[in-house]
């Protein structure tokens, strides 16, 4: 990974999804967001106590396909060279491992063994637009995990793990290997690998800024002319804050 990643990625752990969905946004890039997916630790709570924390790495990729019951029967899981246990031991360190499971969470993608192998070879997260198995032993993991809704069957029942590492499509946004894939605690977003460093800079500037606003609303500024900033008032009243605040 080039240095500049390492640094848009570093930046990018310190916004929100909400933010980099407008610097996408501006660019003509509306389908970026998984939809319907949320952090495993929501369906949990009080298996995790720790401050929430992005998720941000490139995307490593599984696809599903629907289940043919003569390729996917228990014994498959004897095949060392099974495509979801190999994408398991192929993610590297510091990507997310994301799923597409068809956006059908009747049967698990994974279970908490896998994801905790997955946590133990240094994976930043995963995401599947279906669900896990053992979701409460997956919420108490140190490992950001976003999924529909906790499942219990094994994939084997209507899912096929088909291809490792290749364009996929979860939660209607597309991804492509090496993408950088950002998750809050509201949700995640994909940003396209050419563009994340004018991403991670421009959205850490509109960070400061909203860091700025939400200060001055809360001592009663009207959001007018504020946000968006269009009176010199406040541009000069915000370069002074950033002198203040080292931002």
């Amino acid at each position: 990974m080039d240095k500049a990643l390492v640094t848009a990625i570093q930046k990018l752990r310190a916004v929100s999804a909400a933010t980099v969905a407008t610097a996408l946004f501006k660019r003509g890039l509306r389908q970026q967001v998984i939809q319907g997916v949320h952090p495993v630790q929501k369906d949990h709570p009080e298996q995790y106590a720790r401050t929430p924390r992005n998720m941000v790495g490139p995307a490593f990729t599984l696809r599903y396909m629907p289940a043919r019951e003569d390729r996917n029967q228990i014994t498959e899981f004897l095949n060392p060279q099974h495509p979801q246990r190999q994408a398991i031991e192929q993610c590297p360190e510091g990507h997310v491992l994301v799923m597409d499971s068809r956006k059908d969470a009747r049967a698990a993608s994974a279970g908490d063994i896998l994801i905790t192998r997955l946590m133990v070879r240094g994976a930043e997260g995963v995401v599947s637009d279906g669900g896990f198995r053992d979701s409460m032993a997956i919420a108490a993991l140190d490992l950001p995990a976003y999924h529909a809704r906790p499942s219990s069957p094994t994939n084997l029942t209507l899912h096929e793990a088909i291809e490792i590492n290749g364009p996929i499509g979860c939660g209607d946004a597309p991804i492509f290997p090496g993408d950088i894939i950002l998750g809050d605690a509201d949700c995640v977003i994909v940003i396209p690998a050419d563009i994340a460093v004018d991403i991670a800079d421009e959205a850490t500037e509109m960070t400061a800024y909203e860091d700025f606003v939400a200060e001055k609303v809360r001592e009663g500024i009207s959001i007018i002319g504020l946000y968006p900033c269009t009176q010199d008032e406040h541009r000069h009243a915000f370069a002074e804050w950033r002198k203040a605040h080292n931002r």
